[in-house]
């Protein structure tokens, strides 16, 4: 199995081309689910955003409410460097156990829904592609003040707060370009999903985890099914 590493930019559509690759069977480990999962109360996690941030972050119920939380950390870069040290070991542990998961019941390739994949750098040295969903600023822009009901300051400042789709663009094995209609999108996908299913970068992974769990002579029986399958 190997990793694929999606990523894009705020209201650039990562989370649209997320759904288009798992409506056609690919399995998709999305991060923000995670990072949901990891900050919920009575987790190490959920302690020390409370402690660092205080109890005023919090919902009646004793949630973390993302909402004020996030603007506190868009705000201050400093804040936002200190949330992402707590929560980021956590997401990425569990994302590891959910790695483990889809590797024990054979799948070829899994996708890592990251947002901030090129900002950590933290996995993309594990992933064999990585994919970044583009649009131009202007559409982004007002994609994101639509969808949050933001002033156009707000979302300036929340895109301002990430790296640059541009860069992130300059970073990637491919992109998909978001800025016109679905139907286009959707052909972009379709094609991604085809080189991915294509690759045989799957069989290198395998045949590394033969030898290093069986020697060897189960390289050689791995090669002797696949020649005879």
């Amino acid at each position: 199995m190997f990793l694929v590493g999606l990523t894009g930019g705020i209201a650039s559509g990562k989370s649209t081309v997320s759904s288009m690759l798992r409506e056609l069977g690919c399995p998709i480990i999305d991060a923000d689910v995670v990072a949901r999962k990891v900050v919920e109360q009575h987790t190490p996690a959920y302690s020390r955003i409370v402690y660092h941030f205080g109890p005023e972050i919090l919902l009646e119920n004793g949630e973390i409410d993302r909402q004020k939380l996030g603007q506190l950390i868009f705000a201050n870069e400093e804040k936002r460097k200190l949330l992402n040290s707590i929560t980021h070991p956590e997401i990425h542990k569990a994302m590891l156990k959910e790695i483990l998961f889809y590797f024990l019941r054979g799948y070829r390739y899994v996708v890592l829904d990251v947002p901030l994949l090129f900002e950590t750098r933290r996995l993309t040295q594990f992933l064999n592609h990585t994919v970044v969903v583009y649009c131009d600023p202007a559409t982004q822009l007002l994609r994101l003040m639509q969808r949050d009901a933001l002033t156009q300051e707000q979302a300036e400042q929340r895109v301002a707060a990430q790296m640059p789709l541009n860069e992130k663009r300059g970073l990637a094995n491919h992109v998909v370009e978001n800025s016109g209609g679905r139907e286009d999108t959707h052909r972009q996908v379709l094609r991604l999903h085809t080189k991915l299913e294509d690759s045989m970068d799957f069989l290198l992974v395998r045949v590394i985890a033969i030898v290093a769990t069986t020697g060897l002579g189960g390289i050689l029986l791995y090669a002797t099914k696949i020649l005879l399958s």
